[in-house]
């Protein structure tokens, strides 16, 4: 049963990190084009807003690969080690970067008055999930230090 699920979650990953990699090639440059055609006050925009887009992609696909490496971990019966809190830290690190990125496009697109209203909502909920994850992560880092602290002061009593 265990091992059904760390193959589901694996497989969630993996499907995520697809979807995400059709999104940059297929839908991130006909959207930018298409935002540019019609808005061509703001086309000088269309290429920075890709690459900051891009860039943000870079930590995703780093903690997503992290996530696949604590998988293993957990699936090696190896989840209560100094490896996976490296992880968690790892995943932490990219989650900031990710929210930082999005916080300064956000800025600069404001200061260009180009922030659309739902442009706006959908980095807000980028930046929020990204916070999220970040605490989230924290927590798990800390109670499985917690853990191995334990661990060792146990295995030194026995």
């Amino acid at each position: 049963m265990k091992q059904e699920k760390i193959t589901l979650l694996k497989v969630a990953v993996y499907v995520i990190g697809v979807v995400i990699l059709c999104l940059c090639i297929f839908a991130l440059p006909s959207l930018a084009k298409d935002s540019a055609q019609m808005n061509p006050e703001f086309a000088y925009l269309q290429y920075p807003v890709l690459i900051g887009l891009y860039l943000t992609a870079i930590p995703f696909y780093y903690a997503l690969y992290q996530a696949l490496k604590l998988l293993s971990y957990i699936e090696n019966n190896n989840a209560f080690s100094e490896l996976a809190v490296n992880t968690l830290g790892t995943i932490k690190h990219c989650a900031s970067i990710i929210s930082v990125l999005y916080v300064l496009g956000m800025i600069i697109l404001g200061t260009q008055n180009a922030l659309h209203p739902g442009i706006a909502i959908i980095g807000l909920v980028i930046v929020l999930t990204s916070i999220v994850i970040l605490l989230f992560t924290a927590v798990l880092q800390e109670l499985l230090k917690n853990v191995l602290k334990i661990k060792s002061e146990n295995d030194l009593t026995i």
